[in-house]
Parts: C-alpha cells; sequence; structure tokens
C-alpha cells in the first residue's frame, strides 16, 4: 500500500511539473506601454533580431505610427508626442509581422482583428475606465424573430437599482456598425462604464441600454452562435441581409420583446435610438419608417450612401423625402447628427441633411475632427447621452 502512494504522489509531482513546462510565464521587467506624466507614451518590445519595428495605433498624429529604436539590451523602444485623452488600440509590426504587445494583457477584438490598448486618462477616458461608484449590470438575452425564425441574441445594460423597485426607465436603442456585433459596444464602445460614471456624476438620467446584433444574416456575435469557433469575424460573414431593410423593418421585434422582458416606459417619449457608420443607417430608416417609435435619435458617421444603392428598389427604403416628411411632422424632441471632418461619409452625411432641410426635418449637427473611427464614436456618445430624456 506504501509503494502505490509514493508511486501515486511522484506520478502527481511529474504531471504538476509537465503542466508547468506548458505554461508561458511572462518574464522580465519590461513595461510596455508606460503613459508618463506629460500624457505621452512609451512602447517597448524585445526583440534582438528584428531588422525593423514599428508602433501601429489609432491616435492622430503621425498617422498613428512610430518607427521605434533598438537599444543595446535587443529592446527596441518608441515615445509618442503628447496624446490626447482617449482609449488607443494598438499593434507591433516586427520585420512585416503584425502582433499585439507581447506584455500587454490588455486588447480588444475589431472584426477579425486584435488590438492591445491603453488610456490616457485626463479627459474622455476618465469615463471609459472603471470608478467606484454604483455600478449596472449588462444581462445578455435572446429574442425571437419571427421574420427570421430564430432566436437572436443581445446585450442589455440595466442601470444601478434596477429591480430594487418597480420602477420603469428610458431605454436607449445603441446600434453597432458593419462588422461589428451586439458585443462591440460594451468591448469597443465602454458603455457600461460610460452609463455607470455619467448617472453617477448626474450627467445623464438612469436608462435601459439595448444593444442588438444588426447583422441579420447571423444569430449573435462571432463564437456566440451553433456555429461555435467555425464562424469567422470577416465582413463576407456580414453580407447576408446587408442594406436589405430586413432588419430595419423587423426592429419593432426588439422593441416589442424589450418591453415585455424589462422594467420599461413604453412609449415614444421615452425612447431613444442612435447608431455608428451602418448603425447609423440603420437608425435612419428605422425612425423614417416607424416615426412615432423614438423621441430621440442619433447619427454616429452614418453609413449612407445615396451614389451606390437603389434605394427606390427596397421597400424599407423607398420614398425616403415622403418618410422623412412624415418623421418631421411627429415631431422628434432631438434629432442629432455628428460626423468627422475627415471622414469619407461627410459627404454623403451632407447631402442627407440637405434632404432633411428639403422635408422639414429638424436637426442638431455636430462637426468633429478625424475620421471614421471608435474615439469619435465614443465621444459622440459622451455628448448624445446627457441630452436624452430631459
Amino acid at each position: 500500500m506504501k509503494r502505490i502512494f509514493v508511486a501515486m504522489v511522484a506520478l502527481l509531482a511529474s504531471l504538476s511539473m509537465s503542466a508547468q513546462q506548458n505554461i508561458s510565464f511572462r518574464e522580465g521587467k519590461l513595461v510596455s506601454p508606460q503613459v508618463n506624466s506629460d500624457r505621452t507614451v512609451t512602447f517597448r518590445i524585445k526583440a534582438p533580431n528584428a531588422k525593423s519595428v514599428k508602433v501601429l495605433a489609432d491616435w492622430e498624429q503621425n498617422n498613428g505610427q512610430g518607427t521605434m529604436k533598438k537599444g543595446k539590451d535587443g529592446v527596441w523602444e518608441y515615445t509618442t508626442p503628447q496624446l490626447t485623452s482617449e482609449m488607443f488600440t494598438y499593434r507591433f509590426d516586427v520585420d512585416g509581422v503584425v502582433s499585439v504587445d507581447p506584455v500587454n494583457p490588455f486588447t480588444r477584438r475589431d472584426v477579425g482583428n486584435v488590438f492591445s490598448i491603453f488610456y490616457v486618462g485626463g479627459g474622455a477616458a476618465d469615463e471609459y475606465q472603471v470608478k467606484d461608484v454604483a455600478h449596472g449590470q449588462v444581462r445578455t438575452v435572446w429574442y425571437h424573430s419571427n421574420t427570421v425564425n430564430a432566436d437572436r441574441r443581445m446585450n442589455v445594460y440595466l442601470p444601478a437599482g434596477y429591480g430594487k423597485t418597480d420602477k420603469k426607465y428610458p431605454v436607449f436603442y445603441l446600434l453597432h456598425g458593419s462588422g461589428g456585433d451586439e458585443n462591440a459596444w460594451l468591448e469597443l464602445g465602454n458603455i457600461s462604464r460610460i452609463m455607470d460614471n455619467l448617472i453617477a456624476e448626474g450627467k445623464c438620467e438612469p436608462m435601459i441600454v439595448v444593444m442588438p446584433n444588426g447583422n441579420f444574416g447571423k444569430q449573435a456575435a462571432a463564437g456566440e452562435t451553433a456555429e461555435n469557433l467555425d464562424y469567422k469575424p470577416v465582413m463576407t460573414n456580414f453580407l447576408p441581409h446587408y442594406k436589405d431593410g430586413l432588419y430595419e423593418m423587423a426592429f419593432p421585434e426588439i422593441v416589442n420583446y424589450v418591453d415585455a422582458t424589462f422594467n420599461t416606459i413604453a412609449d415614444k417619449q421615452h425612447r431613444a435610438i442612435a447608431g455608428l457608420s451602418m448603425g447609423g443607417m440603420h437608425t435612419l430608416m428605422i425612425t423614417a419608417n416607424y416615426p412615432d417609435m423614438f423621441n430621440y435619435i442619433g447619427l454616429y458617421s452614418a453609413g449612407v450612401d445615396f451614389t451606390h444603392t437603389n434605394m427606390e428598389a427596397i421597400p424599407a427604403y423607398a420614398n425616403l423625402d415622403g418618410k422623412l416628411s412624415k418623421l418631421a411632422q411627429s415631431n422628434p424632441k432631438l434629432y442629432w447628427i455628428a460626423c468627422g471632418n475627415a471622414d469619407w461619409l461627410m459627404e454623403s452625411n451632407k447631402q442627407l441633411m440637405e434632404r432633411m432641410d428639403k422635408d422639414g426635418l429638424k436637426y442638431t449637427f455636430h462637426e468633429s475632427s478625424r475620421g471614421h473611427l471608435w474615439s469619435n464614436w465614443r465621444q459622440y456618445s459622451l455628448l448624445f447621452i446627457p441630452q436624452l430624456f430631459k
């Protein structure tokens, strides 16, 4: 018996050592990224045999690129110019091979690419981070769509205190862009943190935020469907039902589910909707077809393109001027449009506003700097959300 016990102990020790050998531990004291007190950021990567190393990022200066210099210890280093307050994404290009920062454990997925992230505080990014405030909760739910005869996934933010009383809340529907999914506004938009912080600071009304999946050809985000990991997050997987109007016309299914499931104030005065890029197009068409559903409407870099889409051939998009005129008659309290001055969609957004002028639909326009990127969309939310339900 004693021999058996000793043998078992030896076997377990052997298995433990084998398991440890398969674990990759981060070695050394390399720090990357290092956010400095003057809002510059220093990056480091150890690549002693590399010939060329660059940082590829989404800050504005130098088009987000930085050439790193090699030190005697084989560590490459680069310090940025002074950056604005934001959440930034970046990757390293080592001799043409692009990858995340190996010593930074914090990443985000955008469509099929993974990026390392960091924050520069002292401004907008302070609202994107976790603070010592009352926190809401995010529920992942599935609703049934009769239109496509499938269960579909969405995320719902519920403010702190939800469910402790019978209190009912207004609802904000927040839509992602093409290539995104129901997780995009949580992961890249940091919307649950934004909501916690804005509510705690008294800058906005407590509200429910609904984030559905706008790719009507898919039930859920990559890895969250019955396809599991066979569903790769690449643009071609999002093409079924892309700009065919089916999602927009079926949107009341989502609203009806939310009103039946959560403590909502189920009327136009207490509903808002906004979307970025493709989600902006969805928002435009949902509100045009259902003028009595939303009182607050936001378009973030809306993906409207009147030159390449035969609008009149698609029922949801047909007679847009007539629909916008009817929406104007319903008198939404706020129609808010935002776009960057370097955004490739700026011209089409200007065309849209010209049509709204002719159709009598009043709107507020916010022009920001830069182009079609998440830093703008996060900041648009910081401007739009405090205006809701006042």
